[in-house]
């Protein structure tokens, strides 16, 4: 089953910009090590849950995970085939607007070898160029 919010205020939305960088969640806050995002573009429910299933398999149950993006916005279209004209189509899915430098998952309690394969793994999955990050200790 593909993330879709609950319910919204408003069924429909403008397009928006996708223009700049992640100004907030673009650091680690949760898991010693992260897959950020290096350019931009929607990412899909459907996107999203299918880099965590690939994630948690390749982890086999060890671990934990944390997902930082969801989508909010709504996507509309038309069916094939119609006229233009008569009003904006019905919502067909979700979509999470990703900027460079947006965290979108993050791991714990695994070896970085180990994250680094399974957020490989998940890369391939998703619209748009990611990389591996590693938490620095301030604290040393």
């Amino acid at each position: 089953m593909a993330l879709a919010p609950a319910r919204t205020k408003y069924r429909k939305t403008m397009k928006g910009s996708r223009a700049g960088n992640a100004k907030r969640g673009n650091t680690l806050a949760f898991g010693e090590f992260g897959l950020q995002s290096l350019s931009r573009g929607p990412m899909t429910g459907q996107q999203i849950e299918a880099a965590r299933v690939t994630i948690s398999r390749h982890l086999k149950r060890k671990g934990k995970l944390w997902i930082r993006v969801f989508p909010h916005k709504p996507v509309t279209k038309k069916p094939a085939e119609v006229r233009m004209g008569q009003g904006k189509g019905p919502v067909e899915f979700y979509v999470a607007v990703i900027k460079p430098g947006a965290v979108l998952f993050e791991l714990a309690g695994v070896p970085a070898t180990i994250a680094k394969e399974a957020f490989r793994l998940a890369d391939a999955k998703l619209p748009f160029r990611c990389r591996f990050i590693v938490r620095e200790d301030t604290a040393a």
